[in-house]
């Protein structure tokens, strides 16, 4: 089995298709943290996230004939993990996202009320995000969350490079206009 952590996505997938079916659970672990991370950043409940992502390895699986090397197979995986999520939640018309808790530093010198400020600010960022429309969402997710570049925004969600940019712009607008009228109806005391 090290041969086999050895070799290169595409020699996996080449070897899968030839027949070693086994093989693909190394794509699994290679990927399903990445996955999974996606799907329940998307979805409100963990179970339903598991569910999604062994949907998503399953329709994978069955694509890997599809799959061109020209492209990383992250971010193919990434795009068939977005696209399958989105549309599940037009399935089920679901009408918010959670996004993981912000993470902050919080230094040892914080008082009590600087730390609950910064718990405040974050659960606001949070409740925000998840009122987005899927179309800014999913793009201020995979930039800010998964730390994915334009480009490779645009590989997986498959819309021109422009529309990338201008809807991460649009959707931090958004996020600012919707942190400011929270603050104006008392929700956030202190905007970070």
């Amino acid at each position: 089995m090290s041969e086999l952590k050895k070799m290169t996505d595409c020699e996996i997938i080449e070897a899968c298709l030839n027949g070693h079916s086994d093989y693909f659970s190394e794509l699994v672990s290679r990927y399903k943290n990445l996955v999974y991370s996606i799907i329940l950043r998307m979805v409100v409940d963990k179970e339903e996230a598991n569910d999604l992502a062994q949907e998503v390895f399953i329709k994978i699986y069955k694509n890997l004939g599809k799959y061109h090397s020209d492209f990383k197979f992250s971010t193919w995986t990434m795009r068939i993990t977005t696209n399958h999520v989105i549309d599940y939640r037009r399935k089920k018309k679901q009408q918010t996202v959670p996004i993981d808790d912000m993470e902050y530093a919080v230094s040892d010198v914080a008082s009590p009320e600087e730390r609950y400020i910064e718990k405040e600010s974050a659960a606001a960022l949070k409740k925000v995000v998840e009122s987005l429309p899927d179309m800014y969402k999913v793009p201020i997710v995979l930039y800010h969350q998964q730390g994915l570049s334009y480009q490779e925004i645009a590989a997986v969600i498959e819309v021109p490079l422009s529309k990338v940019k201008n809807r991460i712009f649009r959707g931090r607008k958004m996020l600012k206009d919707g942190l400011l009228d929270m603050t104006k109806e008392g929700g956030v005391y202190e905007l970070l």
